[in-house]
């Protein structure tokens, strides 16, 4: 690979960070790129840029994100900002002759994610969206399996995803329970799973969908109440292109779950599962042999299950959701040098944002939707 990329953040937040860690990970991690170069950073103002630079090492700062995408000296623009700046953020920075790589979910509205995707096609830009969950070595060798035909053909997929930051319902109304941000589990929780299925067995064509709120209202910090306007929960039934049915459940309030994600593929040969609180492990049913002896597979990863050797020598030692981020900044680095490149391109991610709006129109109308 060529020179080093020069590097802009917008956002230093949590997944701000994730990004900054990742940029600063891949070449040693890898070996085979050089370090990228950690240019500029913005934040809502200067003194919080001029500080998160400091921390992650980044050689300038600005409160105006316009000045990152601006520079001359940035080559990829990392925007992890919350989701109803994106389309802004990511369609300047492709107009500026930017890569990008833009956190999840693509935009709140799907009108703002055609627009992304349109301007991803004019720059000739590589855009791609944050979604590691598919970077991960054992979802990877799902795919594989399931390529290689030893569940059969896909008959059945179950999926749930939930987590518990918003089950307390004594906590303050936040950005997440505005309709500013979109419309709740759907788009914030769901688009992972969805990228999951991508990849896996491929895409969702039409869907029947149930949201609910299982707190109307949160309390303000500085007193009272404010109604509460997304949606916590989601409830879907969809069929994919190719005739197989399946559910998708989210639930940003699951007392009890931190980062769970779980995934049962049926297929004419055997079953696929998986749960995202348990990474480094899959487990395989194959219908074959003694009835006696059948009985679920537990797959640890290894150095067997690429890239998982580029962290850790010896299988069972385990990657974690930073060591995702990585992989994912190095498969950008492949596909901008013109290499196949594993990843979540704008167009994909416009399909995912077009399912999700399609569950939110079905929730309204009270019925099956197909999805453009």
């Amino acid at each position: 690979m060529g020179n080093a990329v020069g590097i802009g953040l917008i956002g230093t937040g949590y997944m701000g960070k994730c990004h900054a860690l990742a940029w600063n990970a891949v070449a040693p991690t890898f070996g085979d790129v050089p370090r990228p170069r950690l240019v500029h950073l913005g934040e809502v103002d200067a003194e919080t840029a001029r500080r998160k630079a400091a921390e992650l090492g980044f050689a300038k700062s600005s409160g105006d994100w316009r000045a990152v995408v601006s520079d001359p000296e940035v080559d990829i623009v990392s925007v992890t900002t919350p989701n109803q700046f994106h389309a802004e953020m990511a369609i300047a920075a492709l107009e500026a002759g930017k890569h990008v790589w833009c956190e999840k979910p693509m935009a709140t509205s799907e009108p703002d994610a055609m627009r992304m995707r349109d301007a991803a096609r004019a720059s000739g830009k590589v855009a791609v969206l944050g979604y590691n969950y598919i970077q991960n070595p054992a979802t990877r060798h799902m795919k594989a399996l399931i390529e290689a035909g030893t569940i059969g053909t896909v008959t059945h997929v179950r999926v749930e995803m939930d987590e518990d930051f918003m089950a307390d319902p004594a906590a303050p109304f936040g950005w997440k329970s505005d309709a500013g941000s979109g419309y709740g589990a759907l788009d914030d929780f769901a688009v992972h799973p969805l990228s999951l299925l991508a990849v896996l067995v491929g895409p969702v064509r039409s869907v029947i969908a149930d949201m609910a709120k299982p707190y109307p209202t949160r309390p303000l910090s500085g007193g009272g109440a404010r109604d509460v306007e997304t949606h916590d929960i989601g409830n879907v039934l969809f069929r994919l292109e190719n005739g197989a049915s399946g559910s998708l459940l989210v639930n940003r309030s699951a007392w009890g779950r931190k980062g769970r994600i779980a995934v049962q593929i049926f297929g004419s040969k055997g079953t696929l599962t998986y749960d995202q609180e348990r990474m480094n492990e899959l487990q395989l049913y194959v219908a074959e042999g003694l009835a006696a002896e059948q009985g679920f597979r537990t797959i640890l990863t290894g150095t067997a299950h690429p890239p998982y050797g580029k962290f850790i020598p010896a299988p069972g030692h385990s990657l974690g959701f930073n060591d995702l981020k990585v992989i994912e900044a190095r498969e950008i680095l492949r596909a901008i040098s013109g290499e196949p490149a594993h990843l979540i391109d704008f167009e994909t991610g416009l399909t995912i944002e077009r399912t999700v709006h399609a569950m939110a129109r079905s929730h309204e109308a009270r019925g099956w939707i197909e999805v453009h």
